[in-house]
């Protein structure tokens, strides 16, 4: 069954043109051509990413951080209550102003004080600043090294500035080397990103600059992000790569079920970068118009009143019901006759 699964899935009628097969792809005469096999070397180089990014946050990351007076805030501790983290690992981080109540009455505390616990117990799940500015500096400092690598790699090569030349001999291509490394360690960095998905923040390169409180380097980023997203996005990919891949093809073989496959692909990602240049404009515009006080995506670490504001609140407030530890106020006061 397996077999005869695999042996359907590398058909060659699915992934190569019509009159040629895997035997035409094998290495002779010096010529080595790309493999399935070429994939294996991705997970152990993921594992080094990983060995490489933590003496990286360690060594240079934290200590960029500190150049950069990044502080950790100091964080109040929920107090252990085996009733509210049951519910919290349970039931949900937010409870209603009904669960409150129920809660209040388990535990034997206040609904202020069950609102004050959950605001801390969210507050610790938060990832801290300084955790986050290490990550962010790594994926920058990744970036950027990929960005020049790849130019220096293909701004010599024919296809770089005629896009037919791509198709020059396909499929029958030897792997060039500098081009197999590349996208070798652009996968492995990804791989090395999927292991570690459970602990990283989902944060973008240029929050670094957020995070040392750099914000007009922060917003001409993001100028130049959109201006470089739209054009890259919107721009080169349907009217150059797009068109190279859907038209050149054809003009050399039938099309095949690898042709509509990678395409659709293609479609799909074309698809979404309109979705995320949307966004980009929503965002862009509100910028523009000063409606955007901070980046929509933040997660904001939730402040705990003081005891002030508290006591400022008085009797009343403690008598009438919470919403997030704020007293709900009754609007339907009606006026002596």
């Amino acid at each position: 069954m397996l077999q005869t699964l695999y042996d359907y899935f590398w058909w060659e009628r699915l992934w190569l043109p019509v009159n040629l097969t895997w035997a035409d792809l094998e290495d002779r005469d010096g010529r080595v051509y790309a493999k399935a096999s070429d994939l294996y070397i991705t997970l152990p180089l993921a594992l080094l990413f990983l060995i490489v990014r933590y003496f990286f946050e360690l060594y240079v990351a934290t200590p960029l951080a500190a150049l950069l007076n990044i502080k950790e805030k100091t964080r109040l501790r929920a107090p252990p209550n085996a009733t509210l983290e049951h519910f919290y690992l349970t039931s949900g981080k937010q409870p209603k102003q009904v669960e409150v109540e129920l809660l209040s009455r388990q535990s034997g505390l206040s609904g202020r004080q069950v609102e004050r616990w959950f605001r801390r117990r969210r507050n610790q799940d938060r990832p801290s600043l300084l955790k986050k500015f290490r990550e962010a500096s790594w994926r920058f400092t990744f970036y950027l090294i990929a960005f020049i690598a790849g130019m220096a790699v293909i701004v010599d090569k024919p296809w770089f500035y005629d896009m037919k030349k791509v198709w020059e001999g396909y499929p029958i291509q030897s792997t060039i080397p500098s081009q197999y490394w590349y996208y070798m360690i652009e996968l492995s960095f990804y791989w090395s990103l999927l292991f570690s998905i459970a602990s990283d923040v989902k944060r973008k390169s240029a929050k670094m600059f957020n995070y040392a409180g750099w914000k007009n380097t922060c917003n001409n980023i993001f100028i130049v992000f959109a201006i470089v997203f739209i054009i890259t996005r919107l721009v080169i990919l349907p009217f150059w790569i797009l068109h190279c891949t859907l038209v050149y093809p054809l003009e050399l073989y039938p099309a095949f079920f690898g042709y509509y496959f990678f395409n659709s692909m293609m479609g799909v990602l074309q698809l979404l970068h309109i979705f995320w240049a949307y966004l980009i404009l929503r965002m862009a515009h509100k910028f523009i118009t000063g409606k955007l006080v901070e980046d929509e995506r933040s997660d904001r670490e939730e402040t705990e009143s003081s005891e002030g504001e508290e006591a400022a609140a008085g009797g009343g407030a403690k008598s009438r019901p919470l919403a997030n530890g704020h007293p709900i106020l009754n609007n339907n006061h009606r006026k002596n006759d």
